[in-house]
């Protein structure tokens, strides 16, 4: 049997803002994984729904390099065993020469990178691995855009498209692509729209949401379980979101309104968030 540690309990209320008690509960009918004792106080609803029980200690940064006046544009998670490495100068110029390479390399960046991640090892004395990486060519009308927040520990990159190139060179086109990395960062959604959600996940959902109200007649369940999956839907896919900047737009409704003034049309087509040490 798995020893339920004092701390692996107190970890376990950390994430879930649930008693001692019950955290306990959960991670002894888990048998220890803490990622099925959250299912379980969340299908109890106790705990509330988030990426918290899925991350990881690593240490390391985040970083982005956008070039063509925003044509093209990559992002890369560096990660070493100490914030105290993470912030030396010597790793972040590691970090921003790997970002540079990234925005010039298809294929395995970890690959192409080798030899100077194992000299930077031998210098740090630290283990470093690049983690992963994304890179955005626009192809069409539109550009791209990063944000890198709390000392590089969270980035963003977004492609936002128009219809006419003139509107890629206006201010307030640009302000608005700033705003939505901004957003991004702050909200964390997990997929662009709710036709990206995957099948699994939505009845991995509804089975919780059903779980908790089990014990009410089955047309009833049917209704909460459909309102809560809305719920669960606006808070996931960015363009279903609240503007962080104007909580009474939805992100839909800032790129129509922004489209109407600039006379064009308007829409995410992708984007990225990294997290450092988040589970991939």
């Amino acid at each position: 049997m798995v020893e339920i540690t004092a701390a692996l309990v107190k970890e376990l209320r950390e994430e879930t803002n649930v008693g001692m008690m019950e955290c306990k509960k959960a991670l002894v009918e888990a048998g220890g994984n803490k990622l099925e004792a959250v299912r379980i106080l969340r299908e109890r609803g106790l705990a509330i729904a988030g990426k918290k029980a899925s991350r990881t200690a690593k240490e390391g940064q985040i970083a982005a390099d956008i070039r063509q006046g925003g044509k093209l544009g990559a992002m890369v998670e560096v990660n070493c065993e100490t914030d105290f490495v993470a912030r030396n100068a010597s790793f972040q110029a590691f970090l921003r020469s790997v970002a540079e390479k990234a925005a010039t390399v298809q294929g395995d960046l970890a690959e192409a990178m080798k030899d100077a991640a194992t000299a930077k090892i031998t210098e740090l004395g630290e283990n470093l691995v690049i983690r992963r990486s994304v890179r955005f060519e626009v192809r069409q009308p539109g550009i791209v855009a990063s944000y890198i927040h709390l000392g590089g520990k969270v980035g963003v990159l977004v492609e936002v498209g128009c219809g006419l190139e003139a509107t890629e060179k206006q201010e307030s086109f640009r302000e608005m692509v700033k705003d939505i990395t901004l957003h991004i960062a702050a909200c964390q959604p997990q997929y662009l729209t709710r036709q990206d959600v995957p099948a699994e996940v939505l009845k991995a959902e509804s089975d919780i949401y059903a779980k908790q109200v089990e014990n009410k007649p089955p047309q009833i369940v049917q209704k909460i379980v459909t309102g809560k999956l809305e719920k669960f839907l606006g808070q996931v896919c960015l363009v279903e979101q609240a503007f962080v900047k104007d909580p009474d737009l939805s992100i839909t409704e800032l790129l129509a309104s922004k489209g109407k003034e600039l006379g064009d049309t308007l829409q995410i087509r992708r984007f990225a968030r990294y997290q450092v040490g988040e589970q991939v």
